[in-house]
């Protein structure tokens, strides 16, 4: 039997190495993404194409209908599912080949997702449509995902995070489902939630060692899911809440186009998210950004202990202040610092 969908759950990221072979790579980068994204486009196409002609002439008969609603979902997104999980984006996570920044972003936009997916789902906890398999403390991310962020970013993380067009229009369409179709919920909980709950567990383990995250789990806070003990008996009991829900025929059969639309939402923000990252290698940015070395000290001092821990804190503190000191201050301190070698020298002779 086919696993739930996988999608990085999180997204997935790009290139971490050294040396030549790693220049290599990110100089190639760009073809990479420019080549799958005139493949998914026309995949995208000829989905759509099919989709129109299927509605027109061949509709789904009542038969097909009375399947479980899982099933029907796993059939139908069955290609869409295969490419999400094939942009460069995806393949290049699995492989362990993510670097921070990348995987900073990825969590950035999930948050954005999230955020507006449990926003809704919390409109409509008490809807017949989706009561049924609301599951707050089992599922919902986005308090999990703040923690990643304060711990990539720090406490401005809120300031700090992107939100490309991509993510936007994703965000977008969870509101108008939300708001104005709330039995279309159900697809895209379906197509996140159970997604974690499967591939997301194998992603965790491959950012911790890819990434060189501590062993305690600080930065995937993501992945873990606290109030889900058994992950294959719990995504059992889904998936009979979620057929046990009353649909139509029809409505079943606008779940269903509704599943592919989020698996296609997903898929652009990852070709977003790639060419943002190969654009910023091709503008000489491949060197970490300030946030990912404060990152990598904070992680060294964790792993020297405490006292190691806070003495880095208050160095950067100092830094900080001497940083942000203004510039009249500097003056006068210069000055005074002038003022005391004459006098030392006066004194001297």
């Amino acid at each position: 039997m086919r696993s739930a969908p996988v999608l990085l759950t999180w997204p997935a990221c790009i290139k971490l190495g050294a040396g030549a072979g790693y220049k290599a790579q990110r100089f190639t980068s760009r073809e990479r993404w420019e080549s799958s994204s005139k493949e998914t486009t026309g995949k995208l196409e000829r989905l759509e194409t099919g989709r129109r002609s299927m509605e027109t002439s061949q509709p789904h008969n009542a038969e097909s209908m009375s399947q479980d609603l899982s099933e029907l979902l796993k059939e139908a997104t069955k290609e869409v599912h295969e490419q999400a999980e094939n942009t460069p984006f995806m393949k290049n996570f699995q492989k362990g080949q993510v670097s921070l920044h990348e995987f900073k972003l990825v969590t950035a936009s999930l948050y954005f997702i999230y955020s507006a997916l449990e926003e809704e789902i919390e409109r409509n906890k008490d809807n017949p449509v989706y009561a049924p398999v609301y599951f707050p403390m089992e599922l919902h991310r986005k308090a999990a995902l703040e923690k990643d962020l304060e711990y990539f970013y720090g406490s401005n993380w809120r300031a700090e995070i992107p939100c490309p067009e991509a993510t936007q229009k994703y965000v977008e369409r969870l509101h108008a489902v939300g708001k104005k179709h709330p039995e279309l919920l159900v697809a895209h909980a379906y197509t996140r939630y159970l997604g974690d709950l499967s591939g997301g567990q194998v992603l965790k383990k491959i950012a911790q060692k890819a990434l060189q995250l501590p062993s305690t789990g600080e930065g995937l806070a993501f992945f873990t899911f606290d109030g889900v003990s058994n992950a294959t008996k719990f995504k059992q009991l889904y998936r009979s809440r979620m057929n046990a829900l009353e649909m139509d025929h029809a409505t079943k059969k606008r779940v269903l186009e509704e599943a592919k639309k989020a698996f296609l939402l997903n898929i652009q923000v990852f070709e977003a998210l790639q060419k943002l990252v190969s654009k910023s290698q091709e503008n000489g940015h491949a060197v970490q950004p300030k946030a990912e070395l404060r990152t990598r000290s904070v992680n060294k001092s964790h792993e020297n202990g405490p006292a190691a821990g806070k003495e880095s804190e208050r160095t950067s503190r100092m830094q900080a202040d001497m940083l942000t000191t203004s510039p009249l201050v500097r003056w006068l301190l210069a000055l005074g610092f002038i003022a005391t070698t004459v006098a030392v020298g006066l004194f001297a002779m």
